[in-house]
């Protein structure tokens, strides 16, 4: 079963389109202040989703949901990645840090080897290593 791997620098470029897609996508599809977070799995644009209007406060829970979101991400797209969008900026929030664990083993459980990132509105970060990418104004290309 492969290791579950935190981002390291740098990222590879299918990565960086992957997340940079994420971001863009939060961006024009989000209001601009309080939406909920929620988990993703599979690609932006083809992804399985839960929206947290309501804190799930069990761990076990969130790892069954995670595990959920993985293996309908799996379907989807053959190199799933998993990421948490939320506003806010881009250091480590409460929400990111009780998806991290239970997204983790939902990753190992699978064997993928893949690790939660966090989008938000300026840009993404991976909890685990730091790696992470800030843009001002981002825009389609």
């Amino acid at each position: 079963m492969p290791v579950v791997a935190a981002l390291q620098a740098p990222v590879d470029r299918e990565t960086h389109l992957v997340l940079r897609a994420a971001v863009l996508e939060l961006v024009e599809g989000s209001p601009s202040r309080g939406f909920a977070p929620t988990v993703h799995a599979g690609v932006p644009g083809r992804s399985a989703r839960h929206r947290e209007d309501v804190p799930v406060a069990d761990a076990g829970l969130r790892a069954d949901l995670a595990l959920a979101l993985l293996r309908r991400g799996s379907r989807l797209h053959p190199r799933p990645r998993l990421w948490l969008t939320r506003p806010g900026e881009l250091t480590a929030h409460d929400d990111d840090l009780r998806w991290l664990g239970p997204a983790t083993w939902a990753a190992s459980a699978l064997g993928l080897p893949i690790s939660l990132v966090v989008v938000t509105r300026r840009g993404w970060f991976d909890p685990v290593s730091g790696v992470s990418r800030e843009w001002r104004r981002l825009r389609r290309r």
